[in-house]
């Protein structure tokens, strides 16, 4: 019989919603704010940056969650 790892504990599941939430907001608000300032002072390629940043501020919390799937199994 295959060994399936050890139980997810609730506070393995708390740290990955804090530093998922941390580092996408970090990163979705840092592409916002810099695209926002291209936008209004004119560079209309802040639009590249801004409008992005939503979809990969999750990005980072999708790899740690696989990352700590990868853990389980072992």
């Amino acid at each position: 019989m295959r060994h399936l790892g050890r139980m997810i504990q609730k506070a393995d599941v708390l740290w990955l919603g804090i530093a998922a939430g941390v580092t996408g907001g970090l990163l979705g608000g840092l592409m916002l704010g810099i695209g926002m300032d291209l936008i209004v002072n004119g560079q209309p390629l802040g639009w590249l940056i801004m409008l992005p940043g939503a979809p990969l501020s999750g990005v980072p919390g999708w790899l740690m969650a696989r990352r700590l799937a990868q853990q389980l199994r072992d």
